[in-house]
């Protein structure tokens, strides 16, 4: 993704957490044997402070430990001793807004493939600043572009595995970037849109909201869910899951993006088809709206 932060005012220096301690940024290295680095054997977590306040951390945590499990990776820390470090990570980095990376990796090992020649799994927690698009966009709306390279297969490699080989999303995110836009939709291969390269996607149609189900190759995305379960149902609207054909997002009257650094952004084209208006629609805008009011009056870290 195009993480371009802006300098950011820190009371004291940055400080990482890498296995059990808090080190300075120049001190927090990896091992050229780590199977995370060797072979992006590893999983990770994007997460968002407001007001001090960590958005959805449990949720976060509970993903992560999931992706863990389906590649076999048993963390060295017990959940809720890695939630304190979280805690303690963005204390010590004085931030009261802030990006949170949370990795875990398979740790140091052999040159070989061998998973289980990694006798201690890596753990890092990051706390910085991140923007991933300029602020005009959430005005008028983004241009996206459609990618040539499809989606894995679920059955090849699940997309609900967060996991630190995300080759696939970047060669996408390239063609993204060759075409001046900063986000691309993908397709599975069976033709049905199933997300960006880093945000999950929605249309509006007449009223109703649908995305992708979670078998069309997609993250389980945090914002996703809180937009469904949550967003949604507290503005009277529900959301549907189903099969989508890239057709039905260009004659769409709305269609936006989820994700933790993105938050809700409206798309104004896809290609060169303008979205309704070619601007953010009001569905859009409301959901927006609800987003930042409740994370700035009480984020929640459930």
């Amino acid at each position: 993704m195009s993480e371009n932060a802006p300098p950011v005012a820190r009371s004291v220096p940055q400080r990482i957490w890498m296995d059990g301690q808090l080190v300075s940024k120049e001190d927090a290295k990896v091992s050229v044997y780590d199977h995370g680095l060797l072979y992006g054997d590893g999983c990770f977590e994007g997460i968002r402070v407001y007001g001090g306040r960590i958005f959805k951390l449990r949720s976060h945590l509970e993903r992560l430990y999931r992706s863990a499990d389906m590649i076999r990776l048993a963390p060295a820390h017990p959940l809720r001793e890695l939630e304190q470090a979280v805690r303690d990570t963005v204390a010590a980095n004085g931030l009261a807004d802030a990006y949170i990376r949370l990795l875990l990796t398979r740790g140091v090992g052999t040159l070989g493939l061998h998973p289980f020649r990694c006798p201690r799994p890596g753990t890092i927690v990051i706390v910085d600043a991140i923007q991933i698009y300029p602020p005009e966009l959430y005005e008028r709306g983004m241009r996206v572009i459609v990618a040539k390279r499809p989606r894995i297969p679920v059955s090849c490699l699940d997309p609900a595995i967060k996991s630190l080989n995300y080759l696939n999303n970047i060669l996408a995110k390239i063609e993204a970037i060759d075409a001046d836009v900063l986000e691309a939709i993908m397709l599975n291969t069976d033709g049905f849109v199933s997300e960006c390269t880093g945000d999950n996607i929605f249309a509006v149609k007449n009223g109703r909201i649908s995305t992708p189900p979670e078998d069309a190759g997609i993250l389980h995305g945090i914002t996703r869910a809180f937009v469904m379960h949550e967003l949604a149902p507290a503005l009277g609207m529900r959301v549907e899951q189903r099969p989508m054909r890239l057709e039905e997002f260009y004659a769409a009257d709305e269609v936006f993006l989820t994700g933790t650094a993105a938050e809700i952004i409206g798309v104004s084209e896809i290609g060169d088809h303008a979205i309704g208006a070619g601007n953010v629609g009001p569905i859009t805008k409301k959901l927006e709206a609800e987003f930042k009011r409740r994370v700035a009056k009480d984020a929640p870290e459930d």
